[in-house]
């Protein structure tokens, strides 16, 4: 078994059709086909069903791509480590953000890890949380940060701040003679909404807020960020969220701030690790750091 024959399985396995995955690999479709005969054989198992109505795996499959992903990983793993060492430092930390948790207050936590411990490299990605969980799982990434409570078996979540959600309001807007706006009157207005598949974790929130509402409310569009919305909501489409902390340091013109009338409208950020007890110590001081000194 060598590396090509992983690398043949997991395009198969992903694209669950042999000419795309050749496509995809740069290969004939042939060659390909035989690299999974070979590594079939040399498993003693079938990985694949082909039939009429297209490929899928079997369960001998589906667990052999889970233990070929944590190979994969545990390979990048090592050559970032090697390059941090190469480049001076004594190890690394990979932090995956999702759900826009891309919290004002996380930038002065990075600056003071990053003077306090210098030594270790902090590589941060934003991914939705579906994928985020998914590297938490199996050693892609060393911790996150979500606005998800529930990320289900294998990961621990922790609050780590807690930030008031506020409205982004046009400027001329009727709501804007309310100095708190209660939450029946959003069902009376448009609303821009952040895509559920982007912000998964933020959408479950908001929609847990708005399910109280005797009427739906009507939204007219989904974004991808907050800069769009408050783009949109500038430009008058409709009425947007957002946390008081973001907004405290973005200024955005033709866009008003207003809280709403409740006490637990808030968004939460948690810290999302892996379960399995066993941290790096590098892990352990980030963590540790955090909450002996939270953000500001």
């Amino acid at each position: 078994m060598e590396l090509r024959h992983l690398r043949c399985f997991v395009a198969v396995a992903e694209e669950l059709h042999f000419t795309r995955a050749a496509e995809r690999l740069h290969i004939e479709q042939s060659p390909l086909s035989r690299t999974i005969k070979e590594l079939e054989d040399d498993l003693g198992a079938l990985l694949f069903e082909r039939n009429r109505r297209g490929t899928r795996l079997t369960r001998a499959g589906v667990v052999f791509l889970e233990d070929v992903r944590r190979l994969f990983t545990t390979l990048e793993q090592a050559r970032e480590n090697v390059k941090a060492i190469s480049a001076g430092y004594r190890g690394s930390l990979r932090i995956a953000v999702s759900d826009g948790a891309v919290d004002p207050r996380l930038s002065s936590f990075l600056a003071r890890c990053r003077e306090e411990e210098p030594e270790v490299e902090i590589r941060l990605t934003e991914v939705p949380l579906a994928e985020q969980l998914r590297g938490l799982r199996t050693g892609g990434f060393d911790i996150g940060l979500a606005r998800a409570a529930d990320a289900g078996e294998g990961v621990v979540s922790e609050p780590v701040w807690r930030d008031p959600i506020v409205l982004a309001i046009p400027t001329h807007h009727p709501l804007l003679v309310l100095k708190e706006v209660p939450l029946e009157e959003l069902a009376r207005y448009p609303l821009v909404m952040c895509d559920p598949h982007v912000c998964e974790g933020y959408c479950r929130e908001l929609a847990r807020l708005l399910r109280t509402l005797e009427r739906e409310p009507t939204i007219v569009e989904h974004v991808s960020s907050a800069d769009m919305m408050l783009t949109l909501v500038g430009a008058g489409y409709g009425i947007g969220f957002t946390g008081a902390a973001r907004m405290a340091i973005c200024h955005h013109p033709g866009v008003v701030v207003r809280p709403l009338a409740i006490a637990d409208a808030v968004l939460t950020t948690y810290l999302l690790r892996p379960d399995n007890g066993n941290p790096s110590m590098s892990l352990d001081r980030f963590i540790a750091r955090l909450h002996a000194h939270p953000a500001e």
